[in-house]
């Protein structure tokens, strides 16, 4: 049994016979086998939380909570540390094992509302406190909330996730509500191999920290990366990941026919799916191998480096126009919510450009995407920032928001779909 399971889904089994390049679509699904199922590295995670004034009532009431459920999931080997920042920093927790955890609810409870905001002295202290541990041994990670804007450093936030991203730490970053900069969170996040999310009301964020730390348990490969060698006459034009969120991964060219692709965590809970667009070249009827896939992956609690899994991508030419005619379901739906989550994202930098006619249709093309694939919430929130802009000439600062964070999350799956996609995957496994 593979550590790794690979499974390759093109979005046509069957290629018409042309004279001119057609454009494919592969699915690739990467999933931790069962030898590795059940492997756990240890946390050493960093909580740092914004208290500024701004954060006054059911926020730091919420924000509380959610600190002393995240600290629930965690297991006795497991370091934490808590720093709470406004344009102050107060160490709440220093680094400690997650043992006597009414101990540290206490501590929680001590956070008060207060001050002006400046998030790099939240940072810079919380990755003091995630150095007293830094091990290969554990999953080094930081979980960054703020509800508003940073004052005046905001280089010095991205220079820290850079930072952070050389030493293997990886960012979780959460914006609570609409006064807060999605662009220097995301890239902050994103220097350190990380993302950013939103959340909307402040009765959420104990669901998103539980979220964040199941992700992180889950974790039961590190440093993934994919190496697509592709025939001659295949050229690869755009790499999306899939699962957990959509977002264009992009690629690296090692040689004339291969690229590379950088993964990083694998889950055993969703694994990583990819979607890859190919341009391939005119064949004559017949199987055809377009290309193989290698992904190439760590499991640092086994001891494990630089292990393989390889699977090759066959694409029957067929002269049969009946055949030609038959598309993959799944395939095609996953590239109706990619298509929508582009649209959304030209529209937002269309937007963002002062170019509202452009955002504007760009939106309304959105919309017929996303009632496609049964996200009529979003659908009508992307109609409602279209006529926002018609009328107002600018989009509202939660719709924006909202259109950026979940046109992201079409392809996840919840939490508990995962799980029982996992135990009927494990009963089938014990039958056969």
């Amino acid at each position: 049994m593979a550590l790794i399971e690979l499974n390759c889904t093109l979005n046509k089994a069957h290629l018409p016979v042309l004279k001119t390049q057609q454009l494919v679509y592969v699915y690739i699904e990467v999933k931790p086998g069962e030898e590795i199922a059940d492997v756990r590295t240890p946390l050493n995670i960093s909580l740092v939380l914004d208290k500024s004034g701004s954060m006054e009532g059911e926020k730091i009431v919420n924000l509380r909570e959610a600190a002393k459920n995240a600290l629930d999931l965690l297991a006795p080997e497991d370091y934490v540390s808590i720093v709470a920042f406004s344009d102050r920093v107060y160490p709440i927790v220093l680094s400690t094992p997650a043992a006597d955890k009414e101990d540290l609810k206490q501590e929680i409870n001590s956070i008060r509302d207060g001050g002006g905001t400046a998030m790099s002295g939240g940072m810079k202290r919380g990755l003091a406190e995630l150095e007293k541990r830094l091990s290969a041994d554990y999953l080094n990670r930081m979980l960054l909330l703020t509800d508003g804007q940073t004052f005046g450093d905001e280089n010095e936030c991205r220079e820290l996730g850079a930072e952070m991203g050389g030493k293997e730490i990886v960012i979780q970053a959460l914006g609570l509500g609409e006064d807060w900069n999605e662009d220097l969170l995301d890239a902050v996040a994103e220097a350190s191999g990380g993302k950013a999310d939103f959340i909307e009301m402040p009765d959420e964020i104990s669901g998103f920290f539980e979220e964040i730390v199941h992700r992180m348990q889950a974790t039961v490969a590190q440093n993934a990366e994919l190496i697509l060698r592709l025939v001659k006459g295949v050229v690869p034009r755009q790499v999306w990941r899939i699962t957990p969120m959509i977002e264009n991964l992009g690629y690296k060219p090692l040689s004339e026919q291969d690229v590379q692709v950088d993964l990083g965590d694998l889950s055993k809970d969703e694994g990583v799916a990819l979607l890859v667009e190919l341009l391939v070249s005119p064949r004559p009827e017949g199987k055809f191998r377009i290309a193989q896939v290698e992904v190439n992956y760590d499991v640092p609690a086994l001891n494990l480096t630089d292990e393989k899994a390889k699977m090759d991508v066959m694409l029957d030419f067929a002269a049969d126009p009946q055949l030609t005619r038959e598309y993959d379901p799944l395939t095609m739906n996953l590239v109706e919510k990619v298509t929508a989550f582009k649209l959304q994202t030209r529209a937002l930098s269309a937007a963002k450009m002062g170019d509202t006619e452009a955002a504007s249709r760009q939106l309304r093309a959105a919309a017929t995407r996303l009632l496609q694939v049964g996200e009529k919430k979003l659908a009508d929130a992307a109609l409602q920032e279209a006529q926002n802009l018609e009328e107002k000439g600018e989009m509202s600062a939660v719709g924006s928001k909202k259109l950026r964070y979940e046109t992201r999350k079409l392809t996840r799956k919840p939490r508990a779909e995962q799980e029982a996609d996992r135990e009927s995957d494990e009963a089938q496994a014990t039958e056969a």
